[in-house]
């Protein structure tokens, strides 16, 4: 922690998607032909050593190799995210664009900061297990189903998203809409592609050779000034409300 660049800073103190035993993922595309996309843009291609539907053992040893957050491998493979591994506290999840509201205004260097601060937090045990999707939550196979899964994954629900969104990226879209992109019925395109990248922390390449959507040659929504703000909203699903009020206070302080 830099104490010059803010002086005050205070001291440090289940997910379930479709069946396993499908293997239902991307348009319903089994898992080893993901697995395969998800290495072939690599540079250069690396065989993981993996086959066979996904088990949880797997996601777990594979996760790492390919440069993936855990939990959001077992959303790419369709496999219910273990308690472990899901957000702490699902009441936090409403208060992450406040959040993000303070930080996108903070310089990147002080951004970084309030990371650094976030991870230096201690681990607090989850008081309740994480809730099952409410069924306007629950989608069909396909890319769409994925990106709000991975959102979900961030402790984003539909309005959750919705800001977040407008704030990381200016797209101003209801929280409904970012539902009809679960169920397939708003298309997605290169430049709603290139937003969920801003604000997933997922590398982009790996959400187009997922989805099947080629990126746009520039992403309007990478820049300075929202650089470091998906690993943000990623570092914050570990922290319950109480706490994410207090770091979302923090933020704000450290803005004036």
């Amino acid at each position: 922690m830099d104490p010059d660049l803010h002086p005050d800073l205070p001291a440090a103190g289940g997910l379930p998607a479709a069946p396993e035993q499908a293997g239902s993922t991307v348009a319903g595309e089994p898992f080893a032909v993901l697995l395969e996309r998800l290495t072939a843009h690599r540079r250069p291609a690396g065989a993981v050593g993996e086959s066979g539907p996904p088990t949880p053992s797997m996601l777990r040893r594979l996760a790492p190799t390919l440069g993936l957050h855990t939990p959001d491998l077992f959303v790419i493979a369709g496999v219910d995210v273990p308690g472990d591994l899901a957000p702490v506290d699902p009441k936090a999840g409403r208060h992450v664009p406040n959040l993000v509201r303070h930080a996108v205004a903070l310089p990147f260097r002080q951004r970084t900061v309030l990371r650094r601060y976030v991870a230096s937090l201690p681990p607090q045990e989850r008081a309740v297990p994480f809730p099952a999707p409410p069924p306007h939550e629950r989608y069909p196979d396909g890319p769409g189903a994925v990106l709000m899964g991975l959102a979900r994954n961030r402790n984003l629900g539909w309005m959750a998203t919705a800001k977040t969104f407008f704030l990381v990226t200016g797209r101003c879209w209801s929280a409904v809409t970012y539902g009809g992109v679960g169920r397939g019925t708003v298309p997605l395109t290169a430049g709603l592609l290139a937003d969920f990248c801003a604000v997933l922390d997922v590398p982009s390449d790996d959400l187009a050779a997922l989805t099947g959507v080629a990126l746009p040659d520039v992403s309007p929504a990478a820049t300075s000034s929202t650089a470091g703000v998906a690993e943000l909203i990623w570092d914050v699903r570990r922290l319950t409300e109480d706490r994410l009020l207090a770091v979302t206070e923090l933020a704000a302080r450290m803005r004036r």
